[in-house]
C-alpha cells in the first residue's frame, strides 16, 4: 500500500474521530461549531503541510534522477 494513502487514511480517521467527540461533548451549539471549525482548520493545515512535503519529495527525486540521467549521457559522451 502506498504510504501516501496511508497517511491520508490516518489523517481523515483523526478528523473524523475529533469531529465525532465534538459532537458528543456537552457545550452549546454555538461553541461546537466553533470547536468544528478550529479542528478542520487544523487537519486543514495539516493537509497541506503533508502534501507540500510529498511534492518537495517528489520534486527532489525528479532532479535526482534527472542529474543521473545527465551524467550518464555524459559519461557515454566520452
Amino acid at each position: 500500500m502506498n504510504s501516501g494513502k496511508v497517511a491520508l487514511g490516518i489523517l481523515a480517521g483523526v478528523a473524523v474521530g475529533a469531529v465525532l467527540g465534538i459532537l458528543f461533548a456537552p457545550d452549546k451549539g454555538s461553541a461546537t461549531r466553533k470547536k468544528i471549525i478550529d479542528k478542520g482548520d487544523g487537519a486543514i493545515d495539516d493537509m497541506k503541510d503533508k502534501l507540500s512535503d510529498f511534492l518537495d519529495g517528489i520534486s527532489q527525486k525528479f532532479e535526482s534522477i534527472r542529474d543521473e540521467v545527465a551524467n550518464a549521457k555524459r559519461e557515454e559522451a566520452k
